[in-house]
């Protein structure tokens, strides 16, 4: 190799479909390494802030306290301020006992049922000491009359709820309440060829025969000039369903599929504790970290002083 090669690439992106809680994208011009990285470092290493600590006043409900303990932890909170916030291990604030206003936020539910009617307690019932990190509204914003919450517990006449909770900086690595992706994946993009020479050969109900031995949607027959067609290529599931038709017909190598290998089509899914956008591009940031810690490192003690568990950790300490 010569000095001026390289294998640097240069990806691409292009947005497909964005909301607050969604996120469809293509990723171009990249390796699968790259794009796995991208998808487990948003599941387990983008920080969000969940219940980590519950000092229980009163419980007479049906639960336990460790079990609403449990549930509280699960319920997400807003987390737009979590990557410039403090783990609280490492905060000099507090000495690392993760009650100050830089690593920890404070919250307070107080309920109790004095009606015949049982009493939903919810994420709305939970008080914040900071507007900033409060539980993820999941109301109908075309329906202001309904107010959504994530149901803790439900109290019948006398039971009472009273708590104390304290909401701290993680990563879904630790625990899966702080991740902030319901879901992340991605699939290749398939290629599809018909060979139409051979599909001329098929008579019309064989055609359709074949069209619908796949169980998504990916091939029709055009209506006018029925004709086989590519109508959703992204629909195929690499099942093989079509390719084995084709085979049971005696007709092998009418349809070739293959996946790009540098292309993908990512879905990202938010919890709503960081929106969907924002997630992608927070992963972003802490992959390159990751890469700058590892590029350094050299397996120098330095690099445990610069980075800290992260320096150990890439290189399996």
């Amino acid at each position: 190799m010569d000095g001026g090669s390289t294998y640097q690439r240069f990806p691409k992106v292009k947005i497909r479909e964005m909301k607050d809680d969604i996120l469809k994208f293509e990723l171009r011009e990249t390796d699968a390494s790259v794009a796995n990285a991208l998808r487990r470092v948003m599941i387990s290493e983008v920080p969000t802030v969940a219940i980590d600590l519950v000092e229980i006043e009163v419980n007479s409900s049906v639960l336990n306290d460790e079990f609403i303990a449990h549930r509280l932890g699960l319920i997400p909170l807003t987390s737009d301020r979590a990557m410039s916030m403090r783990f609280s291990r490492d905060c000099d604030s507090c000495d690392g006992d993760g009650q100050c206003e830089f690593c920890s936020v404070e919250f307070h539910l107080r309920a109790k049922c004095l009606s015949d009617q049982t009493l939903d307690v919810t994420s709305k019932d939970l008080y914040s000491s900071d507007h900033t990190v409060v539980p993820v509204d999941f109301s109908d914003p075309n329906d202001p009359g309904e107010q959504r919450g994530i149901i803790i517990v439900k109290l019948r006449r006398g039971q009472e709820l009273r708590l104390r909770a304290i909401a701290r900086k993680g990563i879904g690595k630790d625990h899966a309440k702080w991740s902030p992706a319901a879901t992340v994946t991605f699939m290749y993009e398939p290629m599809i060829r018909i060979n139409e020479d051979l599909m001329e050969t098929l008579s019309l109900e064989e055609k359709r025969s074949w069209v619908e031995s796949s169980p998504t949607k990916v091939f029709d027959l055009d209506p006018i000039s029925q004709q086989v067609i590519v109508v959703d290529a992204e629909a195929y599931t690499y099942d093989d369903e079509v390719i084995k038709k084709a085979d049971a017909m005696g007709k092998s190598g009418l349809v070739e599929i293959e996946a790009k290998e540098d292309s993908f089509i990512f879905t990202v899914e938010s919890t709503g504790a960081v929106k969907a956008y924002q997630l992608v591009l927070n992963a972003i940031e802490i992959l390159k970290q990751k890469l700058d810690a590892v590029r350094l490192s050299d397996d120098t003690v330095e690099a445990d002083d610069q980075f800290g568990e992260l320096g150990a950790h890439m290189r399996g300490g």
